[in-house]
């Protein structure tokens, strides 16, 4: 069955009516009148194929369709202000860089923005696990990232190495030790992330002797992670250069020995050209590898 020929001021029309659930506030939010609203529900409805609005003298309130359709509704008026924002953005003295979490790009964007006063040069912060998408939909153009990531499609450069620790609660048993090691932990449980091989490389699993890395909560963020260890449920493994330095209350880093250091790397597009990147990946390889 072919996919429907969707009007996107419609679906926008529904969105506000979705938000507002009235439509004479929507009309006002839409600068338009009642009447032509209601017509430009229709026309969505019928290009849907389902009712999505019940419209009546009490109110509007979401048909089931239209509560299934709304957030792909919201997600698709997102996807098309992205694809207008990457075209617009080929070409122009313009360039978004990603870091991850803890990671500063500090000194080569200023770098950069101190080179190019008239270029419009940004920072943003990319999730561990959206680099990739955050490139390929051109949501950023550069991004400084910890490995390992999927690298299809993209080009990576390794910009530093850091030493791993292991982060454990105050007043753990290994807390006040120099340096440990992975069998100091061999049966300490570490927290999981909904990805494969970023549980290989900071779980260390397998470990060394070929058996699975004690199970652990699953977690998608660092912000979690700490918040497990901090309480007691888990340890975790770390990047050392940053958790030596800064470590939240109720936390302690402790060097952890006998694991290769993990890797800080750039990401770009595979096939970027842009004048602005590659001065960026020449200023990261000068500025951002100590």
């Amino acid at each position: 069955m072919p996919a429907p020929d969707l009007d996107l001021r419609l679906v926008r029309c529904f969105t506000t009516v979705a938000e507002h659930l009235h439509l004479g506030r929507a009309a006002l939010a839409l600068h338009t009148t009642q009447p032509a609203l209601s017509r430009q529900i229709s026309r969505l409805e019928r290009q849907v194929g389902a009712r999505l609005l019940d419209r009546s003298p009490r109110g509007t309130a979401l048909t089931e369709a239209g509560r299934v359709f709304l957030p792909r509704a919201l997600a698709l008026l997102d996807s098309a202000a992205e694809a207008v924002a990457g075209a617009r953005a080929v070409g122009r003295d313009r360039i978004t860089v990603g870091y991850g979490v803890n990671l500063i790009v500090t000194p080569a964007v200023a770098e950069l923005r101190r080179r190019h006063p008239g270029a419009d040069v940004r920072a943003r912060h990319v999730e561990w696990d959206r680099v990739r998408s955050s490139l390929l939909e051109r949501r950023v153009d550069a991004v400084v990232a910890r490995l390992p990531l999927d690298d299809d499609g993209l080009r990576v450069v390794v910009l530093r190495e850091e030493p791993r620790a292991l982060l454990v609660p105050t007043g753990h048993r290994l807390a006040d030790r120099r340096s440990v090691t992975l069998d100091d932990v061999a049966d300490e449980p570490m927290p999981r992330v909904p990805d494969e091989r970023w549980n290989a490389f900071w779980r260390v699993d397998p470990r060394p002797g070929g058996g699975p890395a004690p199970d652990g909560p699953l977690v998608e963020s660092a912000e979690d992670k700490a918040e497990l260890v901090a309480s007691g449920q888990a340890v975790a493994i770390v990047p050392g250069g940053e958790h030596l330095r800064r470590v939240r209350p109720g936390l302690v880093a402790v060097p952890l020995e006998g694991v290769e250091p993990s890797r800080v790397a750039l990401a770009t597009r595979a096939g970027e050209r842009g004048p602005l990147v590659a001065e960026f990946r020449e200023l990261a390889a000068t500025h951002l590898v100590g």
